[in-house]
C-alpha cells in the first residue's frame, strides 16, 4: 500500500529548514501510526511537485530518514517505512489541541443518550449468540446473490448502476414489490405509493420527520422497538407509551388528540404477540374516530413458518390512514439496509422529497441486484430454506427452555426468529448478560425496550436466527445457571 501524497502539507511559517520539516512530518506520521511498516512513500519527484519545493530537498530528507532507520530503500522501487521503525502497536489518532467550541451550546439537538443499545460487533466470535436480527451465513444464497450482483454490473444495466435517480427508484424493484411482495400482505399499491428506503429504520425516521413536531402527539407501544422510541423523542412531540397485552396494542387506551399511532400488529416488537383480527378492526375504528394516522411496522412477516400470517393492517384500511413499513434487511441480511414505505400518494410524495434532500436515493446497483434476486426466484427459495431451519430451531429452543425451567413471556403464533423471556422477579438481566459474555453467551436485556417510567429489568430476548441448533441447549444451560445466581 502506498502513502498518498495528499497527506503531506508544509507550514510555511514553521521553524527550521524545509528539509527538517519534511523529516519531522514523516517521522511524526510513523510514530503516530498513520504510516505503517511496509507502506511506500511518494516518490521524491511527486512529493516535491506536490509541496512546490525542489526535488533535492525531498531527497536529502529521505536520505536522512534512511540513515536513522525510519525508511528503507528497495532499489528502483522507492522508499518504504522500515521494519525497524518505532511504529506503535495500533494507530490512535492524536487529539488536536485548541478546540475552543462549546458543543453543548452549539448543537441544536442531541441524537445520543437514547435507549438504543449497541449490539456487540464481535457476536460471531461467541459460541452461543442468542442475538436477534443478525444473518446466518450458512443460510444465505451467496452464489446466486453474487450472480445477481454481477448481472446488475453489466452493460445492459449501466444506467441503473450509474444514473442519478434523484428522488426516484429502480422501476424493476418497485414493480416487484407492487406485484409480488405487497399482495402477499393483501396490499394493493401503485408505484406512486411506494418508496424505497435504507431499511425499515430509515422508513420510520422519514415517517416521524413528516408527521411529528412539538405540536403533535404520538402513541407508541410499551415495550417497543427502542430505536423507534428514540426517533419519536427526537421530534420533541408529546409521546404516550401504552402497555401492550397478549393482543398487542389496546385501541381503547389510545388517548384523544393522538395524531400518529405506531404499532407492530403482526409481530409485536419485542413480545412477538400477534394482534387478533377483531382488535385490528378496533384499532382502525379508533384511529378513524380520533382522525389519527397509523404507522404499521411489518418487520418480520416473511418469517411466518408456523402458518400463514394474518392480513396486514394496511390491507384492511379503507380510508388511506395506514402507512406501511417493510424491510428486506431482516429476510436477506441486515447490512443490505433496504426497505420500503407504502402510503397514500401525497404522503409518499413528501417522503420522496425528504429522502432526496438527505441521501437522494439508495444505491442503484443495490436496488437492481435485489430486484434480480427477487424476480428470479432466489429470494423465495431462501425464505423457504430459512423458514425450515427456523422451524427446527424453534422446536429445539422450546424443548431446551422446558428442560431448564426458563419462562417464556411472549411467543409469536406464526413463527418469527426470537422469543420474549421473563426471568424471576428481582433479577437484573443486564447484569446477567454481562456475566454471560464471559462464558461466550449473548442475550439481549429487556429493559431498553420499556419506556423510562415503566422499565422492567427481569425481561430479555432470545434470538435463534444465528445460533446452530446443536448449541442452543448448552447455551440455555449456561443461561439457566446464571439466572439462578441472580
Amino acid at each position: 500500500m502506498a502513502i498518498s501524497v495528499d497527506t503531506f502539507f508544509l507550514n510555511r511559517d514553521a521553524q527550521g529548514t524545509l528539509q527538517a520539516q519534511i523529516q519531522e512530518m514523516i517521522a511524526e506520521g510513523i510514530l503516530s501510526g498513520r504510516f505503517r511498516v511496509g507502506e511506500k512513500l511518494p516518490s521524491s519527484r511527486k512529493l516535491a511537485a506536490h509541496l512546490g519545493i525542489s526535488r533535492i530537498t525531498v531527497t536529502l530528507a529521505y536520505t536522512e530518514l534512511l540513515a536513522n532507520d525510519y525508511l528503507t530503500s528497495r532499489g528502483r522501487s522507492g522508499y518504504f517505512v522500515s521494519e525497524n521503525a518505532p511504529v506503535p502497536p495500533s494507530y490512535t489518532p492524536q487529539q488536536k489541541a485548541g478546540d475552543a467550541m462549546d458543543w453543548d451550546k452549539v448543537l441544536a439537538r442531541s441524537f445520543t443518550g437514547g435507549d438504543t443499545p449497541r449490539k456487540p460487533q464481535d457476536w460471531r466470535d461467541y459460541r452461543y449468540p442468542f442475538i436477534y436480527g443478525q444473518a446466518d451465513a450458512s443460510l444465505f444464497d451467496h452464489a446466486n446473490w453474487r450472480l445477481c450482483a454481477l448481472r446488475a454490473l453489466g452493460q445492459k444495466d449501466f444506467s441503473a448502476l450509474a444514473n442519478d435517480y434523484f428522488d426516484q427508484d429502480d422501476p424493476l424493484l418497485i414493480e416487484y414489490i407492487a406485484r409480488h411482495t405487497l399482495p402477499r400482505r393483501g396490499i394493493t399499491a401503485r408505484p406512486q405509493e411506494i418508496l424505497i428506503t435504507l431499511g425499515a429504520q430509515n422508513a420510520l425516521w422519514i415517517t416521524c420527520q413528516l408527521l411529528l413536531n412539538r405540536k403533535r402527539r404520538a402513541t407508541v407501544e410499551d415495550p417497543a422497538y427502542y430505536t423507534l422510541r428514540d426517533q419519536v423523542v427526537q421530534t420533541r412531540c408529546q409521546m404516550d407509551c401504552i402497555p401492550v397485552d397478549a393482543g398487542g396494542l389496546p385501541p381503547e387506551q389510545i388517548p384523544e388528540g393522538t395524531d400518529v399511532i405506531f404499532c407492530t400488529p403482526s409481530h409485536q416488537s419485542p413480545t412477538t404477540f400477534t394482534m387478533p383480527m377483531e382488535r385490528r378492526k378496533e384499532l382502525l375504528r379508533r384511529a378513524s374516530s380520533i382522525d389519527a394516522v397509523i404507522v404499521e411496522d411489518d418487520y418480520e412477516f416473511e418469517m411466518s413458518f408456523l402458518g400463514a400470517p394474518s392480513p396486514s393492517l394496511k390491507s384492511l384500511d379503507t380510508e388511506g390512514r395506514v402507512i406501511y413499513a417493510g424491510s428486506f434487511s431482516k429476510s436477506l441480511f441486515p447490512g443490505l439496509r433496504l426497505g420500503y414505505l407504502v402510503g397514500s400518494e401525497p404522503f409518499i410524495r413528501q417522503a420522496r422529497a425528504l429522502r432526496a434532500s438527505v441521501l437522494r436515493h439508495p444505491p442503484g446497483h443495490v436496488q437492481r441486484t435485489v430486484a434480480y434476486f427477487l424476480s428470479l426466484g432466489h429470494y423465495d427459495a431462501q425464505i423457504r430454506r430459512t423458514a425450515k431451519v427456523l422451524h427446527d430451531r424453534r422446536a429445539v429452543i422450546e424443548d431446551a427452555i422446558r428442560k431448564h425451567g426458563l419462562q417464556i413471556a411472549g411467543v409469536g403464533g406464526y413463527g418469527g426468529s426470537a422469543l420474549w423471556m421473563r426471568a424471576p422477579e428481582g433479577v437484573d438481566t443486564s447484569a446477567v448478560a454481562e456475566r454471560l459474555k464471559e462464558r461466550s453467551v449473548i442475550i439481549e436485556p429487556g429493559a431498553p425496550f420499556f419506556a423510562a417510567g415503566n422499565r422492567k429489568q427481569n425481561y430479555y430476548r432470545l434470538g435463534y436466527s444465528s445460533i446452530p441448533a446443536t448449541r442452543i441447549e448448552p447455551g440455555l444451560a449456561l443461561l439457566a445457571s446464571a439466572l439462578k445466581q441472580g
